[in-house]
């Protein structure tokens, strides 16, 4: 499997490279989180979902806005790892047999995510840092305190799914 493509001479390069990605990693996300929305049967989770969308719409404001910066235009390269996360939580969904078992999928799901965003988010602000791109560096910080706000709030509300679901026949 091919992570990186072959033309990436240097950090800058990289930085681009992951800046798009990322941002077609959160359209995605977008998309995606519609039909878990509507697939939420808890009001806090939904309501969690929902919130969480309108900051990612706000996120993908902000990489467009870093990638204009940076060159120009805010084209996107297909992020398959998140394309292959959607999926398989679409899967799990599917599997699921009951609502209380589904809003954990939910949770499970978008905690994976989060926690790819934060990864992602972590080393292209580093990247940022080094190339002394200070303001794409704070906009970046700003995404991963979302996506980490994001996390613990979906914890929190699995501490009490997690039971419901424990308790599912």
């Amino acid at each position: 499997m091919k992570f990186l493509v072959e033309h990436l001479k240097n950090l800058r390069e990289l930085y681009v490279n992951q800046l798009q990605m990322v941002l077609s990693a959160e359209e995605q996300i977008a998309i995606a989180s519609l039909d878990m929305i509507e697939q939420a049967t808890d009001t806090e989770l939904r309501s969690a979902l929902v919130a969480h969308k309108a900051e990612t719409e706000r996120q993908v404001q902000r990489l467009e806005q870093i990638l204009t910066a940076a060159t120009g235009s805010a084209n996107k390269i297909h992020c398959k790892s998140v394309h292959a996360l959607i999926d398989e939580s679409q899967d799990m969904f599917k599997d699921a047999r009951n609502d209380a078992v589904r809003d954990v999928v939910l949770i499970t799901s978008a905690q994976r995510i989060e926690h790819f965003e934060i990864a992602a988010y972590g080393a292209i602000r580093r990247f940022a840092e080094i190339l002394e791109d200070n303001a794409a560096a704070e906009l970046l910080g700003q995404t991963i305190a979302e996506e980490g706000n994001a996390d613990k709030v979906l914890s929190a509300i699995a501490e009490r799914l997690n039971l419901n679901a424990s308790e599912a026949a």
